[in-house]
């Protein structure tokens, strides 16, 4: 009975492990974290304001002559992400080395018999090396995402990070992005493209049955690592 109970045990525990292993997150190299709650400004700092019935409050009211680009931790940008990159390589090596030796020699006196007369000899080596290589690559990533002001540098640069979530039948995709933005480029709509992003980290991952049927199991690539043949 203990030993049923057991197995029943592993079971659950085998059966969650793999539950959790198909709706895990795929890893991230943005910044963290992914988004921030708006900080307190310094208008904002007054201590216990009351209502006092008027319609301009100091304590959430921005100027009349301030349009309302992100420029504060919390703020939202919309990033246009249209990043296409094109890489091509090609070379070619030709190699040839040839060389030859050639002698002989004359009659020769004072030896028995006559096997060295008219002695000659002759070699030839030939060396030669081809080598060629070609590659090239295509990538095109484009999409909007709207990503969060995580911090505010000294220069009045913006760190910014965002994820968008879409879960499409059994398997979720997810879009990343983080990076430098300067204040300056973000236009009045409040939307910038990812090409004016410095350090800019943009990713495109996926989880579900299709992306792991992509993925070489562990023992698979333990045996790999391991062989030497």
């Amino acid at each position: 009975m203990n030993i049923c109970a057991a197995a029943r045990r592993w079971s659950v525990y085998c059966l969650t492990l793999g539950v959790a292993a198909c709706t895990s997150v795929p890893p991230t190299n943005v910044h963290q974290p992914m988004t921030a709650r708006p900080q307190q400004r310094s208008d904002q700092l007054v201590a216990n304001l009351a209502a006092t019935g008027s319609i301009y409050q100091p304590g959430t009211s921005r100027t009349l002559f301030e349009d309302r680009r992100a420029r504060y931790v919390g703020d939202t940008i919309t990033v246009t992400i249209t990043e296409n990159t094109s890489a091509a390589t090609k070379s070619n090596a030709s190699l040839a080395k040839t060389g030859s030796i050639s002698a002989a020699a004359g009659p020769i006196v004072g030896l028995p018999g006559k096997s060295f007369q008219g002695m000659q000899l002759t070699a030839n080596s030939s060396n030669s090396a081809n080598g060629k290589g070609e590659a090239a690559a295509n990538n095109v990533f484009t999409g909007t995402i709207t990503v969060t002001v995580i911090e505010v540098l000294a220069n009045g640069n913006l760190l910014v990070s965002g994820e968008k979530q879409v879960a499409i039948g059994h398997g979720q995709e997810y879009i990343r992005l983080s990076g430098i933005v300067n204040p300056y480029f973000v236009n009045a709509a409040n939307t910038i493209a990812s090409s004016q992003v410095a350090d800019a980290r943009i990713e495109y991952k996926e989880s579900g049955a299709i992306s792991e049927a992509q993925v070489m199991g562990w023992l698979a690539r333990f045996f790999l690592s391991a062989l030497p043949f």
